[in-house]
């Protein structure tokens, strides 16, 4: 059994989660390493079903992962529901739920909270941006917890402060958002409807890249960290309009700037203090 306080360098995962994956919308993983102060894209892997994807994190392996998917709900939510507030008691409650049954608890929730206030937050939502994780659409970041969580548990991945396994395995939830917002403010860059993926898109999308590369994004300033990419890759990440391959690199880039942070000693993999019913995105 391997021990996070290991100081050998882990392999850089970063996921950008679907909780329906399929051929035309598949899970995809960026695959990397960090090399004096770059971070260099290995590899972009697919998966089309979410047996795939499990069956890929928990063969044996040496990463520290960043995963694009809320890792707890709302304490208040949880409180308010009844259901357990250990985190994995609630976990293994909520995978034991069909997702018309969450629905339908989450949508009687909110439909006794006055307008503006419908949804209950996270404390990490605010300082991240995020959506809550109980929202079932637009996007449905509440199914995306029910498929992924629990497979990452089965799978013995450590999620520090949430659940011990293995300790070779690292999953820290990431939001790329949080470091695209950083380079483009509220500039979109990314759409899955055809309609929408336009020239100005494409723009954001290498204005992005550019600072990845260049180092500009303020996360990676703070630390020393830049992306790596080869020409063939650039042209990759800029031509996927979707921008599935480039969250999936934002990710990537969390998970090295966590992984960075426990080389120097930091407990958590940088995170701070947090709600362990609630769970924390990375670099927030």
């Amino acid at each position: 059994m391997g021990s996070v306080s290991d100081t050998a360098a882990f392999q850089l995962l970063g996921c950008d989660f679907s909780s329906a994956p399929s051929r035309r919308k598949p899970i995809t993983l960026a695959v990397g390493r960090a090399d004096r102060g770059r971070v260099v894209l290995e590899g972009v892997e697919h998966f089309e079903t979410l047996d795939a994807w499990s069956q890929r994190l928990a063969a044996p392996g040496r990463w520290v992962g960043g995963f694009d998917l809320p890792f707890g709900l709302p304490r208040e939510l949880v409180t308010t529901l009844g259901w357990p507030t250990d985190w994995a008691a609630c976990m293994a409650h909520y995978e034991g739920l069909s997702r018309e049954a969450i629905r339908e608890a989450f949508a009687a929730f909110c439909d006794a909270r006055p307008v503006g206030g419908k949804f209950a937050h996270r404390a990490t939502d605010g300082p991240a941006g995020s959506s809550p994780s109980m929202k079932w659409v637009n996007p449905p970041v509440a199914f995306m917890l029910h498929a992924g969580v629990p497979r990452l548990i089965a799978a013995g991945v450590t999620l520090p402060g949430l659940s011990e396994g293995d300790g070779r395995r690292v999953g820290l939830e990431a939001y790329p958002g949080l470091l695209a917002r950083s380079v483009l403010g509220t500039v979109s860059y990314k759409s899955d409807d055809k309609a929408r993926q336009t020239p100005e898109r494409l723009i954001a999308r290498k204005t992005l890249i550019n600072a990845l590369e260049n180092g500009q994004a303020p996360l990676l300033q703070a630390v020393g960290l830049r992306l790596r990419l080869t020409h063939a890759q650039r042209d990759a990440l800029a031509d996927d309009a979707s921008g599935d391959r480039l969250d999936a690199v934002l990710c990537l880039l969390q998970a090295a700037w966590a992984e960075q942070q426990h080389r120097a000693g930091l407990p958590r993999w940088g995170l701070p203090v947090f709600d362990p019913l609630e769970g924390w995105i990375v670099t927030a």
